[in-house]
């Protein structure tokens, strides 16, 4: 049983590294669910309560850097709220309104629209906006990635050792 815990595990793991970059997926929730099922079919004997103590601040961490990425991106390059709202909703619905380009063209069109509606900046301005979302997508990606590997590789020790 254990190689099929293993196997469901890393499926998990894979979906929520998927999920970086098609944000639609929970990724953090296919984190825990491979640590959850795994346990499930082999067992929680490994999983102590050190290990979830460990896993719930990696999961604050991760929702902290999420949000901080984003933030930092717009507003480093000039964005206001309008722009992190816009950037926001771009990522949600980019990757539905046009497929596979969406995620990355998402935000940036969310952040333009958002400073050149709501604030009346300039064009010029608004792509700063634009730019400074894609900057804070591609953080956010990448610091997520590195908390997740942080995470999976904790599971893997606590399992192991």
């Amino acid at each position: 049983m254990e190689w099929i815990g293993w196997i469901v595990a890393i499926i998990m793991f894979i979906i929520a590294f998927i999920g970086l970059v098609y944000p639609i997926i929970p990724s953090v929730l296919f984190i825990v669910a491979g640590f959850l099922l795994y346990g499930w079919i082999v067992s929680f004997d490994e999983l102590s309560w050190l290990f979830w103590v460990i896993q719930i601040l990696f999961v604050i961490l991760l929702f902290v850097a999420d949000s901080l990425a984003n933030l930092v991106g717009v507003k480093k390059f000039g964005g206001s709220k309008a722009g992190m709202w816009g950037s926001t909703i771009g990522l949600l619905l980019g990757p539905f309104i046009i497929p596979v380009a969406g995620i990355l063209l998402g935000p940036f069109i969310g952040a333009v629209l958002g400073e050149v509606v709501v604030t009346r900046s300039s064009f010029k301005q608004s792509l700063k906006s634009g730019i400074g979302s894609l900057v804070g997508f591609f953080t956010s990606v990448f610091a997520k990635g590195a908390i997740m590997l942080i995470m999976i590789l904790i599971f893997i020790l606590f399992v192991l050792l």
